[in-house]
């Protein structure tokens, strides 16, 4: 057997491997600039450390700046409320189309006891996605068809994605539906009215 050989093709294959994962790891992101190296870690089956190093070759900022520079082109777009006004952190909008939210929910958001996050953070999350989709200075909520899948503990991240399904004149429905993980914890029917003055 030829040890010394075996050694030499080691180094490459693991080179080639790296560079395989680094591809993969900008795709991902890519794809999802909001995922943690914690969850990118477990994607690819290796350390967080590895995960930092590898971002770190690549130029590419963690998640946090990662949600900054995403949130500064996104938020100009929002006529129907201020950027303060937005519960949890705007990420995707194409006006009178879709829209994605994202919020880390924290231990003020829920009941002291259970650690579960009360409910009515996830509608308003929701509802906020709803009224800035609408390419108008003033939105509001003339209905809402909710249903809570299951309860969200603290700690848990929630991505809420919303579609126009329906419009007709100033009226639009807005289907909003919210994930933590891989679970779907929230589904809501909005109907949002564009406003005019003196209506």
């Amino acid at each position: 057997m030829d040890t010394a050989g075996a050694t030499q093709r080691k180094p490459y294959a693991a080179i080639r491997s790296k560079r395989q994962r680094q591809r993969r790891l900008v795709a991902k992101i890519k794809a999802n600039p909001f995922l943690t190296d914690a969850e990118l870690a477990k994607q690819f089956g290796v350390s967080v450390q590895t995960i930092r190093l590898d971002r770190l070759a690549l130029g590419i900022p963690e998640v946090r700046q990662r949600m900054k520079q995403v949130a500064e082109r996104v938020y100009g777009k929002v006529k129907s409320m201020g950027s303060k006004e937005i519960v949890g952190d705007l990420i995707d909008l194409q006006l009178g189309e879709r829209g994605i939210s994202m919020m880390e929910t924290t231990q003020e958001m829920a009941f002291e006891k259970t650690q579960i996050v009360r409910g009515q953070h996830i509608f308003a999350q929701a509802d906020s996605l709803a009224i800035a989709m609408v390419d108008a200075d003033v939105v509001l909520t003339g209905l809402a068809n909710i249903k809570f899948k299951r309860p969200v503990r603290v700690g848990e991240r929630l991505v809420a994605k919303a579609e126009v399904i329906r419009r007709k004149g100033n009226k639009f429905v807005v289907l909003v539906e919210t994930m933590a993980g891989a679970d779907k914890v929230f589904r809501g029917k909005f109907v949002v009215f564009a406003v005019k003055e003196g209506e």
